[in-house]
């Protein structure tokens, strides 16, 4: 057995095609072994079968851009499966497409196949841009005013994350701008660092972390989140941000916007704040929040966006400045009128010596302190962490499943917070609920994200006061919206038909995510999903078929892909479990990786033979004594398949 390179196979034609015919690179089924430079890849025939072939990828195809992550019912591992626009990779002898294209090992598509960055469309990326930049601004006021900084860093770490992250993020969809979730970490830090001008040196430091971690390939941590985690991460964010708008969209403006903590520093909780909504209803935010709901609803039909016309006038838009006319014709209906807190509020700059006082600067002195250097290493893990997971969330959201390079987001991420902090901003991350608005605002581009920048300057430098005349209630509606397609109940069904094993990881984020915040949800996700893992390797590891029961049984086990040392007591049984007098194969053919303690427990089951009276042969395993050829049943080891009343296809 040759470990970690595929047995059997034929290099890809040009396009990066599989194929078994003739101008393919050879036939699939040649039983040899081909050490591959770059991928190999199990293709799965529609007739049954699997067939084993070296993919080299043709850097010159241009219809090899689409990459999306599924796990394998059959075998239960992730895959990466390329897809072009005409379907699956590759071809059989018969000219049929193959099912699937599983690739190994999984790597990042992006490292394979690095895509052009999608071209800048005016159509698309001006509205998604204005839409991200309505959420964007009461969530950047929010957050500063939870970290107990200036109201103004909020939105110089908005217009960083928008303009210098977008500009070198290589995600087309992503935005970045403060987070909620480092709010506590940053008032914690100001308040023990004595100053904001302090902390600043913190937040640069954490950048040029950040930076580093880009340059050691750090980045690559994203793609162990379990994908039954990163969705119960979009739904409970889905579920937390409904909840957290409904106050707001009754008025009662309490709790800041872009909180995303169940225990909020007014003392509620999330529950207990809507509670509280539903007994001081105003009626004049209600109203707008109805009106603004019915217009983004009446403009996702099917009647609005095939109108030419109505379809060119963004529905955000169309509802911001409706709330803002219903707004100012409240002012003279005593009850209806909407009160300051109800308001978006941006601090106004006067003059030059207003502007000046924007700013604030670090203090490099403070590099003396080591607790500088301790919050710094905190913000940029804490920081790297809620990048890495939006990344993944925003690519399994993004229609057209582009892969984003995650080195390459940490390295923006890290130059975005040097930047950030030079200038008097709050540490940034990539924002989920911004990038889910992008996504769902039709976003084309990273061009939005840097456009919702620059509206994020406009608005703050030449325009405060008509942003102040924005309600929250509208923007309450736009996230009530945002929130219901994040956690549509369609999310929760596909979840329930995947099976326990990935709906139970699924279920306890959301209950993580929902009940105390993002990195725990996300932390308690992974945990069910590491012991469910070894619960799987810990029962039976393979489909028993015609079990030997008496003596002069033909067994033949046949060892699957990949054979760790959690399936070392199952193993063992099944082999002791064999009768005397028995004849037994084991085939290691399909085998990618058998495990040292697996093979010593095959070595002494071959020792052992001549007192049992077995005649046992060993088929393609390293390591492992041979004997003489025998037939017979089928006993293949493997992980237990949903459907397990066939036993899986060997290579053919």
């Amino acid at each position: 057995m040759v470990h970690g390179e595929p047995r059997g196979g034929a290099t890809a034609g040009a396009g990066g095609s599989i194929g078994g015919g003739e101008g393919a690179g050879g036939s699939c089924g040649e039983a040899r072994t081909v050490a591959c430079e770059s991928v190999w890849a199990v293709v799965a025939m529609p007739g049954g079968g699997n067939r084993v072939c070296c993919l080299t990828p043709d850097p010159q195809a241009e219809s090899q851009t689409e990459v999306r992550t599924l796990k394998l019912q059959e075998s239960r591992w992730d895959a990466t499966v390329l897809r072009t626009r005409g379907g699956c990779i590759g071809s059989t002898d018969s000219g049929t497409r193959p099912t699937e294209v599983a690739l190994w090992p999984p790597l990042s598509a992006h490292a394979m196949h690095p895509t052009r960055p999608t071209p800048f469309s005016l159509k698309s990326d001006v509205p998604a841009a204005l839409v991200v930049f309505l959420v964007a601004l009461p969530l950047c006021l929010g957050i500063s005013l939870a970290s107990g900084a200036p109201l103004v860093s909020g939105i110089i770490a908005g217009i960083v994350g928008g303009i210098v992250v977008g500009a070198l993020s290589g995600s087309d969809v992503g935005v970045s701008g403060p987070a909620a979730g480092l709010a506590v970490i940053v008032l914690t830090a100001i308040q023990d660092l004595g100053s904001f001008n302090i902390f600043l040196v913190a937040v640069i430091l954490a950048g040029v972390i950040q930076l580093a971690l880009g340059y050691l390939r750090a980045g690559v941590i994203g793609y162990y989140f379990p994908s039954a985690v990163i969705s119960g991460m979009l739904g409970g964010i889905g579920i937390v941000i409904f909840l957290k708008q409904i106050p707001h969209a009754l008025g009662y403006d309490k709790d800041y916007e872009g909180d995303l903590a169940f225990s909020q520093i007014d003392g509620e909780t999330t529950l207990s704040e809507v509670g509280a909504a539903l007994n001081v209803i105003s009626p004049g935010p209600m109203i707008i929040t109805a009106v603004a709901l019915v217009i983004l609803v009446l403009w996702e039909t099917k009647w609005i966006k095939g109108s030419p016309r109505l379809s060119m006038v963004p529905g955000p838009l169309l509802a911001v400045v409706t709330g803002m006319g219903l707004s100012l014709l409240f002012d003279g209906m005593g009850s209806l009128k909407l009160k300051a807190d109800q308001l978006v509020n941006i601090p106004v700059i006067e003059g030059m010596a207003g502007l000046k006082k924007t700013f604030a600067f670090p203090d490099f002195s403070a590099l003396r302190i080591g607790a500088v250097y301790k919050t710094a290493v905190v913000m940029a893990i804490v920081a790297s962490l809620e990048t890495l997971l939006c990344v993944e969330a925003t690519d399994k959201l993004d229609p057209r499943k582009r892969v984003t390079p995650t080195n390459r987001e940490l390295k923006a991420q890290g130059v975005g917070n040097m930047i950030s902090g030079f200038i008097g901003g709050l540490p940034v991350t990539q924002v989920i609920v911004r990038s889910s608005a992008n996504i769902q605002a039709g976003a084309h581009s990273k061009g939005s994200a840097i456009i919702h920048g620059v509206f994020l300057v406009i608005a703050v430098f030449a325009l405060p006061t008509l942003m102040n005349r924005i309600p929250l209630a509208v923007l309450a509606a736009i996230l009530l919206v945002v929130g219901y397609k994040l956690a549509r109940p369609s999310l929760f069904k596909r979840m329930w038909k995947a099976g326990p094993a990935q709906f139970v990881p699924f279920f306890v984020t959301i209950l993580g995510v929902v009940f105390v915040d993002l990195l725990v949800g996300i932390g308690i996700g992974i945990a069910f999903a590491v012991v469910g893992l070894l619960i799987e390797n810990f029962r039976l590891p393979f489909d028993l078929y015609n079990s030997p029961a008496e003596k002069d049984e033909h067994v033949r086990i046949v060892l699957a892909q990949q054979v760790t040392f959690l399936n070392k007591a199952s193993v063992q049984q099944t082999l002791n479990a064999i009768p005397n007098e028995s004849s037994v194969e084991i085939d290691g053919t399909n085998s990618v990786y058998v495990h040292a303690d697996v093979i010593e427990i095959i070595n002494d089951f071959v020792a052992s033979a001549p007192a049992r009276d077995l005649q046992v042969v060993v088929k393609d395993l390293e390591g492992v004594q041979k004997g003489h050829p025998t037939g017979g049943a089928n006993v293949t080891i493997t992980m237990p398949s949903q459907d397990a009343k066939t036993p899986a296809p060997a290579s053919t």
